[in-house]
C-alpha cells in the first residue's frame, strides 16, 4: 500500500478531474454557477477529499471502507450532474464529454480499492 495518499492513484485522477469540472462550471452561465454548477463543484470535491480523510482513517479498517464509499458515492452523483450538464448545455459540454467515460473510469478503480480493503486490508 502507498506511504501516502498522493501515491493513490484514485487521489491523483480525482485531483486532476476536481480542477477540470471546477474550471468547466466556471464557463455556466451567471444563473447557473450558484446552482448547478455550485454542486457539480462540491460533489467533484467531496470524492477527492473523501479518498484523502478516508486514508487519514487506514488504520481503522471499518472508517477507511466509509470513506472509500462515500468517495465513491460522490464520484456518482457528479456522473449524474455532468448528465444533466451535458443535456441543458451542449454547446458548453460538447469538448468535454470524455468527463464521464473519466469518472467511470476513476470509480471502478475506487470501487477496485474498496473491495480489496474490504477483503483483505490489514493494518
Amino acid at each position: 500500500m502507498a506511504n501516502s495518499y498522493k501515491e493513490l492513484e484514485i487521489y491523483s485522477l480525482s485531483l486532476n478531474l476536481f480542477y477540470k469540472v471546477h474550471s468547466l462550471s466556471l464557463q455556466l452561465p451567471k444563473y447557473e454557477l450558484y446552482e448547478l454548477g455550485s454542486q457539480i463543484r462540491r460533489s467533484s470535491d467531496s470524492v477527492n477529499t473523501n479518498i484523502v480523510e478516508g486514508y487519514g482513517r487506514r488504520r481503522y479498517k471499518g472508517d477507511f471502507i466509509k470513506f472509500l464509499v462515500y468517495s465513491h458515492s460522490s464520484n456518482d452523483e457528479t456522473l449524474n450532474h455532468l448528465e444533466k450538464l451535458i443535456h441543458l448545455y451542449p454547446s458548453i459540454m460538447q469538448d468535454h464529454l470524455h468527463l464521464k467515460k473519466d469518472y467511470n473510469n476513476l470509480g471502478a478503480k475506487i470501487n477496485s480499492l474498496l473491495k480489496y480493503v474490504e477483503a483483505s486490508w490489514k493494518i
